[in-house]
């Protein structure tokens, strides 16, 4: 199927511009998602509607912590990604198409995700678990449909998509959670294989189109979780808008960094204090079950006012986005 977002340029060549890696493809050839290839001058993406995952999660999973908690979310994914991560946590699908040489997948239609999304009684469709950018064509079709049955769309990215892609999808994306990773290019070349600039600028912008934006940090021992760096992030996310929540979670080995320690809970409990320290209203730590930054607190009077407990809500007691206790404003997406 022929792809979106490119031009063709001399010498058979073309040029994708729907993420920030703005590739260069030559005839016969892929870009680095390695599932957009050149053939004869036209661009065509290989996994439209080749669906490799897909399940039913707990919006928190996402993790979504202020849109639409308590609620199930459709979640699929192809083969595919245009980072390569040395920590990937899906990394035999996200890079199949480059460590395994193939593109596998189950054909559906935009019209069956849909369907199976209301069947299960899910309130949203969440594209996940590798990048969602680099199978747009597949999602922006889902979307479309999903929005006129009443249906949300979330995304859960690592924001290297550009201009040209978002403005593609006003209108169609609800929600987003965005990975930033690290707060140092550095960090994001040598990791990544990517840049940190782009994935910031995707940030600001999704808040201009009015996506609600939640952002996670996946703290690395010895590569990104020094105070100084932690700090960097929040001032960020302050600057940019204090009301976006910021997930900390824990790293496990995996992947090409198997020779790095856990993340203690120490330093996730210790980057959530930053966040406060920082000015940011909603602070939580993923995958730490049973911790105190499960759940969320009034920014103002600071008292629960949902309780969770691992990717579950175990009571939510806010109405109309109002905290229950002091009437402050609870930013978010409620069901309905």
């Amino acid at each position: 199927m022929e792809a979106r977002l490119y031009n063709k340029t001399e010498k058979k060549y073309v040029h994708c511009f729907l993420c920030a890696h703005h590739c260069k493809i030559a005839d016969g050839k892929r870009g680095i998602c390695g599932v957009r290839e050149n053939k004869g001058s036209t661009l065509s993406t290989l996994v439209y509607g080749k669906v490799i995952a897909e399940h039913i999660d707990p919006i928190e999973k996402k993790p979504f912590f202020q849109f639409q908690p308590g609620s199930r979310s459709y979640s699929i994914a192809t083969v595919g990604c245009n980072f390569r991560c040395l920590h990937c946590q899906n990394f035999d699908i996200s890079q199949m198409p480059k460590d395994q040489k193939q593109i596998l997948g189950e054909d559906v239609t935009p019209e069956e995700v849909v369907h199976e999304a209301l069947e299960t009684g899910c309130q949203s469709i969440s594209y996940t678990y590798t990048e969602p950018t680099i199978f747009f064509e597949f999602a922006y079709d889902c979307m479309k449909f999903a929005k006129g049955m009443g249906l949300k769309n979330t995304f859960v990215t690592n924001g290297f998509m550009t201009k040209e892609c978002l403005d593609e999808i006003k209108g169609l994306l609800d929600a987003a959670n965005v990975d930033v990773k690290a707060f140092t290019e550095e960090f994001y070349k040598r990791v990544c294989g990517a840049r940190l600039a782009p994935v910031l600028k995707s940030i600001e912008y999704m808040r201009k189109l009015g996506i609600w934006v939640e952002i996670t940090t996946l703290i690395i021992p010895t590569q990104n979780d020094s105070e100084d760096e932690l700090r960097q992030i929040a001032k960020w996310i302050y600057k940019t808008d204090k009301t976006m929540p910021w997930h900390l979670s824990a790293f496990y080995p995996t992947y090409k960094l198997n020779n790095l320690p856990r993340t203690p809970v120490s330093i996730i409990d210790r980057a959530r204090e930053i966040g406060f320290e920082e000015g940011l209203l909603y602070v939580y730590t993923g995958n730490v079950p049973g911790d105190i930054g499960e759940s969320t607190y009034c920014y103002n009077c600071k008292k629960k006012i949902i309780e969770r407990f691992g990717f579950y809500v175990k009571n939510n007691l806010v109405k109309n986005s109002k905290c229950p206790h002091c009437g402050a404003k609870i930013d978010g997406v409620e069901i309905g």
